[in-house]
């Protein structure tokens, strides 16, 4: 469309909303009306030339073959589309016959409305237009609404016609009205100060992805394709696509069918999209409502081609009982199999945190891909992401599994970073993660990285947050760039594009965990015994209430005859406990068993005595005899709880032992194996070997000093500690069975190039400019003459 006439045409139904709906809508639900009419205009002006065919159906069917219900075929064979409209009404003759009695025109309408086919009166009914016209017809605006909608100045059918001047208004395409209703909602979301680009992605940004998914296989494609959007908005990543395959000027000229398939969660967008699909021809039983992550909608399909700009820092905390429960995921989408360090393949968590559910659109994509085989070409997909999905989750998370398991199956072809700005909605750098089940043998095992973040022209005016778009050259050199799978040096001397190319390993890394030996001291004192008495989770309300009453609060009753004032400290001292918290700190059996700890070491104390300990083994061993002898049965938990309270780190303490064992025969070969090092390397790994013969020590580790790596896949573990950490830290070790595989991916990294800074020549010498452009301000303020800071200068 002419953008002359696509700006005119916009204006004129921007302008409806301040003649009519002023003083009848608040400003922020203009859209409420002005959205759903326009859809409805359209729908109208496309039946408008059958409806006499319609009726002659109706008629046909009711009398002649006396149907109660009407043959919905018939009628859609009658009016030329997917959808039809039974009621003798059109807008037009709605407002041409209509009097000053609003009841009556809204009854009218409201005829009108029930004539439309199923299909139509969902989105009648998504966008509650009903209640709407309700609404204008009490404040006397139904009226003037349907004449600025059925204006002879304004041509929203498919055909040119002349205004009553004479002037010729050009027909509005199926694509054209794509683009009225996206400027709609970008211009409302705008004027409401929301989101502007929540629900479409800028054209030119589509136009990208349509090339990059299409232009390596233009001459493969098969004779049927489906296009799937998981979360398609107002449908014009699907519509675009479909455009760019059947564009007869095109260079792909595509003979075949293109069926288009979609998900969109919100009602408005969703009846829009609906609306566009049957306004193009395509079926729009095709189009579902509601959440692409509760509900599997296309369970069992496969598509060929999918296109997505899915929601960015958006929560899905409220579906999470849809794939979690508990901690298990239950939708098979979101769980992937993986191996493990050893090779052991395991079912894995590919869910993402529950702020961001951006990649949980991704693994529905992937989980929809063909198989590449029985003739099928596979699936390609071009996904939209900002940055987190790069680099957001350690190894073993959700994210971090989604990238492994996209990456160690081969499917990542090229992610494309974009200029900042190009979105209506956010500023923030943004990415196209390009996937292929079906790669070419050149791009097997590799990553291609596309830099066009400096590849951009500036807009004249700003719309949202965009500022700048894409040319079509710049489309043009992106797609080439990755078409060569090539590396590609950015010109240093103008902003340009650059590409690097990469094996998927590159990406990947084992973290593992790094111990050191816990080393303590242990002393018994009534002060360190005290802190028993209180579990640690609620250490202040419980001191509180003991400090209160004292031993009574361990008689029989005596919580519940306090619980108010309890809680209420709790309140005013700000501790927001939970309904577990509460009835945990007025268990009885809690405090009893805490009370218990302290009297149990209170008799140790009087047994071992108040001496300090510089070797945590033999305070310990001292400890177990004593509980012995007195026939003491402790748990592992509440002993540890007395060992905990009355010892504490000190580097120049003994090593706490964790172990003694024999090692030898079968058994250490199979340590060996396990660890892949030789008897020698054993201590590398956490055992060591003391002056008996194949015995060998364990050392408790200490939280507080351990420490983590992450090493390259391609580096071996152990070369990479004897060579980074031994050095530095003589008695760690490596915990082997911590590793985790993780993958991440650094744009920063890879195509960061240092900018040197300028020498103290340069920089003086701009000061000296910036000095003399004010008018000698600083020598005024610092006292000098012009002449004296010149001779920097000379320096």
């Amino acid at each position: 469309m002419n953008q002359a006439v696509h700006n005119k045409l916009i204006s004129f139904i921007w302008s409806i909303a301040d003649d009519c709906l002023r003083d009848v809508y608040v400003r922020g639900k203009y859209r409420d009306v002005i959205l759903p009419m326009v859809v409805l205009r359209r729908l109208d002006t496309l039946l408008e030339p059958t409806k006499d065919k319609v009726l002659e159906e109706v008629a046909f069917q009711r009398s002649e073959m006396n149907l109660t219900e009407l043959d919905e075929s018939g009628l859609t064979e009658a009016s030329g589309f997917v959808f039809y409209n039974t009621s003798k009404w059109t807008l037009k003759k709605l407002y041409k016959t209509a009097t000053n009695n609003q009841q009556i025109l809204l009854a009218n309408v409201e005829e009108y409305l029930k004539g439309f086919s199923p299909n139509v009166q969902e989105i009648v009914d998504r966008f509650n237009l009903k209640a709407q016209v309700r609404h204008m017809a009490n404040k006397d605006v139904l009226l003037d609404v349907l004449e600025k909608f059925t204006s002879p100045y304004i041509n929203l059918t498919p055909h040119d016609v002349e205004d009553p001047d004479g002037n010729r208004l050009p027909a509005l395409t199926n694509l054209g009205m794509g683009y009225v209703f996206e400027e709609l909602i970008r211009k409302f979301n705008e004027e409401n100060n929301e989101e502007a680009g929540e629900h479409f992605t800028p054209r030119e940004v589509i136009q990208l992805m349509t090339h990059l998914v299409f232009d390596p296989i233009k001459d493969q494609l098969p004779p049927v394709m489906t296009i799937y959007d998981p979360a398609c908005g107002s449908g014009g990543m699907l519509t675009e696509s479909q455009d760019y395959i059947k564009d007869e000027a095109g260079s792909i000229r595509a003979q075949g069918d293109v069926y288009l398939f979609g998900k969109e969660i919100n009602d408005e967008t969703y009846a829009i999209c609906k609306s566009d699909m049957m306004i193009k021809g395509n079926d729009p039983a095709n189009i579902r409502v509601g959440s692409t992550l509760s509900t599997d909608e296309f369970a069992g399909k496969r598509f060929d081609f999918m296109l997505s700009n899915p929601p960015y820092g958006k929560s899905w905390a409220s579906e999470q009982k849809h794939i979690r429960d508990g901690g298990d995921i239950i939708d098979p989408r979101f769980q992937v199999d993986l191996a493990d360090y050893w090779g052991v393949i395991q079912a894995a968590d590919a869910a993402p945190r529950s702020s961001d559910g951006q990649l949980l659109f991704l693994m529905e994509m992937v989980n929809k891909m063909k198989a590449p085989a029985d003739g099928n070409m596979g699936s390609r997909i071009a996904s939209v992401h900002n940055g987190s999905s790069l680099f957001t989750g350690d190894a073993g998370s959700g994210e971090s599994n989604i990238r492994r398991h996209i990456i160690e199956n081969d499917w990542l072809e090229a992610i494309i970073q974009l200029p900042n700005n190009l979105f209506y909605n956010t500023g923030i750098t943004t990415y196209i993660w390009l996937l292929s089940n079906n790669k070419p043998t050149s791009r097997k095992g590799k990553v291609q990285l596309i830099d066009a973040s400096q590849l951009y022209r500036k807009l004249r005016k700003n719309l949202g947050n965009k500022n700048c778009e894409f040319s079509p050259e710049h489309i043009r050199e992106i797609a080439d760039t990755y078409l060569q799978m090539a590396a590609v040096e950015r010109d240093a001397e103008k902003a340009g594009i650059a590409a690097q190319v990469f094996d998927n390993r590159d990406f990947g890394y084992h973290k593992v965990t790094i111990e050191r030996p816990d080393r303590r001291r242990a002393q018994f004192t009534a002060e360190r015994i005290e802190t028993l008495r209180f579990d640690k989770s609620l250490r202040e309300p419980m001191e509180w209430a003991y400090g209160e009453y004292g031993e009574s609060i361990y008689q029989l009753g005596a919580l519940e005859k306090h619980k108010k004032p309890i809680l209420d400290w709790c309140e005013e001292n700000g501790l927001a406990l939970n309904t577990k918290a509460r009835n945990k700190l007025l268990d009885e059996k809690l405090w009893a068993k805490h009370k218990a700890l302290v009297e149990t070491a209170t008799l140790l104390m009087d047994a071992i005595g108040t001496d300090e300990y510089s070797d945590f083994n033999l305070f310990k061993a001292s400890v177990d005899a004593e509980l012995r002898v007195r026939k003491i049965k402790l748990s592992a938990t509440e002993k540890n709880a007395i060992l905990n309270a009355v010892s504490w780190y000190d580097e120049s303490a003994e090593k706490v032992i964790r172990k003694r064992e024999k090692l030898s025969g079968a058994k250490l070969q199979q340590l060996l194996n396990h660890l892949g090092c030789c008897a020698e390397n054993l201590d590398d790994f956490g055992y060591y070997s003391t002056e008996k013969a194949s015995e060998y020590l364990t050392y408790e580790p200490c939280s507080d000093l351990r420490d983590s790596e992450s090493v390259p896949l391609a580096e071996e573990l152990h070369d990479y500690f004897l060579r980074e950490v031994k050095p530095h830290v003589e008695e760690a070790w490596i915990n082997l069975d911590s590793v985790k595989i993780g993958y991440e991916i650094s744009f920063n990294k890879y195509f960061y190039r240092h900018k040197p800074l300028r020498s103290m020549k340069e920089v003086a010498r701009d000061i000296v400019e910036l000095e003399q452009q004010a008018e000698g301000l600083i020598a005024d303020i610092l006292g000098l003459e012009i002449a004296e800071i010149s001779g920097v200068e000379n320096d």
